[in-house]
């Protein structure tokens, strides 16, 4: 079924942009009263009304098949009932009728088509056609993968209504243009030679802005549905995206081959204009069918997810990592030199084509300089690499996964790494190299599919062994995530009840938790809207603290955050130990305790001499301040001489400097 959705959106597409090209092409050449400059234009408007037939069969085609791949039964391509709830209860039908509804306007003035009295006549039907062409062209983009961009949609979509219209009116005139100078090159055509050369040039004109904007939202497409290097390079959608740009670059040079046969066009006829004319005609045909390819490959692209939206499989064994390198002596010495080097070199390219003098010379230097710059600037930040280097986590950042890793690491990893996972562990005295010590910065500096490469596989030179057949994908996904709020808890050390706008922001794991009977309720679905005090306390050393804040809860929300207390020892009845009086009418959790406490634990420790003992005790009172984005921003622990949140002015006080801060990026739902 993937090949007949292929097919039939690459007609559709292939047609509507050849009619759009048509028109345009129609309205650039301008009206002729050489006969053969007439019989041309009579056989392209023939080519029209087959061309717009095919379009609306095509559109029939893509309907069904969108009703198959929808409810995944090849029968629902021929079940009328299918097509029509998909028209009425889905976004892709409604596009399809508003779209279609233009292509049948479009089909009434082509079949249609009244005789031209006046030259207003024949301006406005041409125009009106192009107009209605280039409206049901650019609807495609609206049932595309820009139409599901989050947040963005419109732009996006607008982004490649833009990229379609131009394509058409670039890619789409070349065949037409083709038979006007295959016409004029014979001797028979001669009499349209004058009009063919005029709407040559002018077309060049008009191809080269075209190519321009189909370049430009090209690049804004391809940034906005891939996004990275690794999406590009390592998932489908970017390497069918790599082999378009490859056929669109071969278009480009056949179209730069074009423009400088432009001026023997008006040379002498038999020797250099008929034969120059003919050659055009032939490179421009070869120009249209790399154009049928890219749309060939464009239509695969429809039907693929999203490079974006993939996990990418790295083929290359290094990847370039500047942030987990940069802490070695003399890296960023290298990466600096090397690249203003590479940037001299590059600038002396740009001035070595703008001039005419020694440009050989200044060519060959400059590029030497760019080679050397790199060769200075990459090697000190290249670090190994493996397929599953940017593998897509298949588990959230949550604390029950987090909670369910530290369980699995207890019992197949601490044996090694250590209990607290400092590689202090009695397994590890034997092996080829010392156990790392997991609760280093540099664990947050590999990927986390780097970690589920080591984990599926191991690391033979190490001694570490494969873990692919004792853990399950997803249990090894939970040990990852451990592992990485196992790293960020080191960073945690730098929080302090104040917060620090500069400082490397700390994701906050989502979790979810109920209070008595009421429904579940999860932190993620608070991020854009508010601010977290999250409370882990303990009866009764905290009562008086719980109180406190209850007696300003009001006013905490009104400065845009929310309370949720979590009992250290996960009590379910804690409510009923905390009494009714005086109330408390901020969620104190009944249930998810049990799995947040021990992930939030691992944020506990701070930049004291008991800070970096590994089995450092846990707080009987601690406070997180999560902003409304998700992120850990500051921290309190009673009792460690730092004036802290006890003085609700401070707390008033961070919130005010929270609800000031422009809304950032929302993290991701997962570790990468």
């Amino acid at each position: 079924m993937t090949a007949f959705g292929v097919a039939v959106r690459w007609i559709q597409l292939a047609c509507a942009l050849s009619l759009v090209g048509i028109f345009a092409l129609l309205l650039l050449a301008g009206r002729s009263d050489r006969g053969t400059a007439r019989a041309w234009e009579g056989r392209v408007i023939a080519w029209t009304r087959r061309l717009v037939l095919a379009l609306i069969a095509a559109g029939v085609a893509t309907l069904g098949y969108q009703a198959a791949a929808v409810t995944d039964r090849a029968g629902a391509l021929l079940e009328p009932a299918i097509w029509l709830r998909l028209l009425w209860q889905s976004h892709f039908g409604t596009v399809w009728l508003m779209r279609h509804a233009v292509v049948l306007l479009l089909a009434a003035l082509v079949l249609l088509r009244e005789r031209e009295a006046s030259p207003a006549d024949w301006t406005a039907w041409r125009a009106e056609s192009l107009a209605l062409a280039a409206a049901g062209a650019a609807a495609m983009a609206w049932a595309g993968h820009a139409a599901a961009v989050e947040p963005g949609a419109l732009a996006a979509a607008l982004i490649d209504a833009v990229h379609i219209g131009a394509a058409g009116a670039w890619l789409g005139a070349l065949w037409p243009l083709s038979a006007l100078l295959r016409a004029a090159s014979r001797e028979s055509g001669a009499d349209a030679r004058p009009f063919a050369v005029l709407a040559v040039r002018r077309f060049s004109h008009l191809a080269l802005v075209a190519m321009l904007i189909v370049v430009a939202t090209g690049i804004g497409n391809a940034w906005i549905e891939v996004g990275s290097v690794q999406a590009l390079v390592g998932t489908r959608y970017g390497r069918l995206l790599l082999l378009k740009l490859l056929v669109l670059a071969a278009v480009l040079v056949i179209a730069a081959m074009n423009r400088s046969t432009l001026p023997a066009l008006s040379g002498e006829a038999a020797t250099i204009g008929r034969p120059a004319m003919a050659q055009l005609a032939r490179f421009v045909k070869w120009e249209g069918a790399l154009a049928l390819l890219i749309l060939g490959v464009t239509s695969w692209l429809v039907l693929t997810p999203p490079g974006r939206h993939d996990s990418p499989y790295w083929p290359f064994a290094h990847r370039l990592a500047y942030d987990a390198m940069a802490g070695f002596p003399g890296v960023k010495a290298r990466v600096v030199i090397g690249s203003q080097l590479a940037v001299l070199g590059a600038l002396g390219l740009i001035i070595g084509a703008l001039v005419k003098q020694r440009r050989g010379l200044i060519a060959a230097a400059s590029a030497a300089g760019v080679v050397i710059g790199l060769w200075v600037a990459l090697p000190p930040i290249a670090v190994d690499a493996y397929p599953t280097t940017y593998l897509r986590p298949k588990v959230p950042y949550q604390a029950a996964s987090i909670d369910s890793g530290a369980a699995l690491f207890a019992q197949h990893c601490a044996v090694c790494h250590g209990r607290t996972g400092t590689g202090d562990g009695p397994g590890g005295a034997g092996l080829p190299r010392p156990p790392a010590d997991l609760t280093a910065p540099h664990t947050g500096q590999h990927t986390a599919g780097d970690l589920y490469w080591w984990l599926t596989h191991g690391i033979p030179a190490s001694g570490m062994p494969a873990f692919s057949q004792i853990l399950s994908e997803e249990d090894r996904w939970d040990v990852i995530n451990y592992l990485r709020a196992l790293s960020a808890g080191w960073q945690a050390r730098s929080l302090t009840p104040s917060i620090d706008s500069t400082e490397v922001k700390l994701v906050a794991p989502d979790f979810v938790f109920s209070v008595g009977p009421t429904p579940e309720r999860s932190l993620k679905a608070l991020r854009g809207s508010a601010a977290v005090l999250l409370v882990l306390f303990s009866l009764p050393d905290s009562r008086a603290r719980l109180v406190q804040l209850a007696e300003v809860y009001g006013e905490l929300q009104f400065l845009g955050a929310e309370v949720i207390a979590m009992p250290l020892d996960a009590d379910p009845r804690i409510l009923s130990r905390l009494g009714g009086d005086p109330p408390i009418l901020y969620p104190v959790a009944t249930d998810g305790p049990a799995e947040i406490v021990p992930a939030y634990a691992l944020f506990r420790r701070a930049i004291t001499p008991d800070g970096v003992r590994p089995n450092l005790p846990m707080p009987r009172h601690i406070e997180f301040l999560i902003d409304r984005q998700g992120y850990l921003r500051a921290r309190w622990i009673p009792g460690h001489g730092i004036r802290g949140w006890d003085d609700l002015t401070e707390l008033r006080s961070e919130l005010a400097d929270l609800g000031r801060e422009a809304p950032a990026s929302l993290p991701e739902e997962h570790v990468h």
